[in-house]
């Protein structure tokens, strides 16, 4: 099969490296415009683009995905079939393109968590279980019929950053065996089951803060989801304090929700509406991520919020 890979961050390197390192004949990459970032605002390639040029794969960057010089470039690979991972939403022209279609992976076992953010959704909500799906690409997101999907555990203590992993490198293997089954001719889908399910939209700002009137629980899972990107915060001495690990200390308590108490050398906890909440690991805006411990040795804790 001639294929086309679409995709951008890391997450999708790991399945193009394992479809390159099984021999599959990727005859091109689509990915993202090189974008200028850090001190210097160079130009950055996407990690997808930095792999393909590794291993000599064209790469196609366009600005417009319906512009038609693109749309020709796309149809003069003569691609017997795309697989889409963790990139911007496709027109119908490029993923009805290739006469076996447009299959993507998606990370969580749909349909749950359809959504631009479905790992961090998954820990948020207090999820034990989620995985990754691979589906035929159709008009409505994420609701194509699924062709494989395996699942794995969520501990109790496992940020986002952990679970992409594990689903990046879980989402590769599910790739191959999806690849295999095409290539076998065996591509019937399963329709997803229909009915209300948890959705993953994408995360914004207001979604990060810390509201220290809800369960030390939900906070915990807050943290968690967040971490290390885009990190909850909270507010203290009217300054940003990302917190990317915490701890929960159930108790019963008559302080306000949101009162700060600290000894100054060695702990900072939270009142909550069950409990305290300790803070392990912080970084204030415009300084280092660090232990409790070093933050301390630098900034003294009021007492409120």
């Amino acid at each position: 099969m001639r294929i086309i890979f679409l995709g951008t961050p890391d997450f999708a390197v790991a399945s193009l490296k394992a479809m390159v390192e099984a021999k599959h004949e990727v005859v091109a990459v689509v990915t993202m415009p090189d974008k200028p970032a850090g001190r210097g605002m160079k130009l950055q390639q996407s990690p997808v683009k930095q792999y393909a040029v590794s291993q000599n794969i064209p790469v196609l960057q366009p600005e417009k995905l319906r512009d038609p010089a693109f749309i020709e470039a796309l149809r003069s690979y003569k691609a017997d079939l795309q697989v889409v991972i963790a990139f911007r939403m496709l027109p119908e022209v490029v993923w009805h393109m290739p006469p076996l279609g447009t299959i993507n992976l998606h990370a969580s076992l749909l349909p749950d968590y359809r959504g631009a953010a479905p790992i961090n959704w998954a820990i948020i909500n207090g999820e034990t279980v989620s995985g990754v799906s691979t589906f035929f690409l159709k008009h409505e997101i994420d609701t194509g019929d699924i062709l494989l999907s395996a699942a794995c555990e969520i501990g109790l203590n496992t940020t986002a950053g952990e679970l992409h992993d594990t689903l990046m490198h879980l989402g590769a293997e599910v790739m191959l065996q999806s690849l295999q089954l095409i290539r076998e001719g065996k591509i019937q889908g399963t329709p997803q089951a229909q009915g209300s399910h948890k959705l993953a939209p994408k995360i914004f700002k207001s979604h990060c803060q810390i509201d220290w009137n809800n369960t030390g629980q939900s906070i915990i899972n807050l943290i968690r989801g967040m971490s290390p990107y885009p990190a909850a915060y909270t507010l203290l001495n009217h300054k940003q304090v990302k917190v990317f690990m915490a701890r929960f200390e159930p108790n019963t308590t008559t302080d306000k929700p949101g009162k700060f108490l600290s000894d100054q050398k060695s702990y900072v906890k939270v009142s909550c509406l069950d409990g305290f909440v300790h803070l392990l690991d912080v970084q204030m805006e415009s300084k280092k991520r660090m232990d409790i411990e070093s933050f301390l040795r630098g900034n003294v804790i009021g007492s409120d919020l």
